[in-house]
């Protein structure tokens, strides 16, 4: 079984892809959000600008090897 990542653009396409799960072609199951994708979407309704994920990781990044580098 092979498991794969689909963004649907098109609603029609989502119908289709209902009606391959309803003859039992392919099973379709929601991807969990995570605790920080949470986060982010309870502080990004609150500002208005928000930080990407890219700009928060390299900031992350940035703290952890100044940290890392004191000891």
């Amino acid at each position: 079984m092979e498991a794969l990542r689909i963004e649907i653009l098109n609603q029609k396409a989502l119908k289709f892809i209902r009606g391959l799960q309803e003859l039992n072609l392919i099973k379709v199951s929601e991807e969990p959000e995570t605790k920080a994708q949470i986060y982010l979407k309870k502080m990004r309704r609150n500002s208005k600008v928000a930080p990407s994920l890219v700009e928060i990781n390299k900031i992350v990044k940035q703290v952890r090897s100044e940290r890392y580098a004191k000891k």
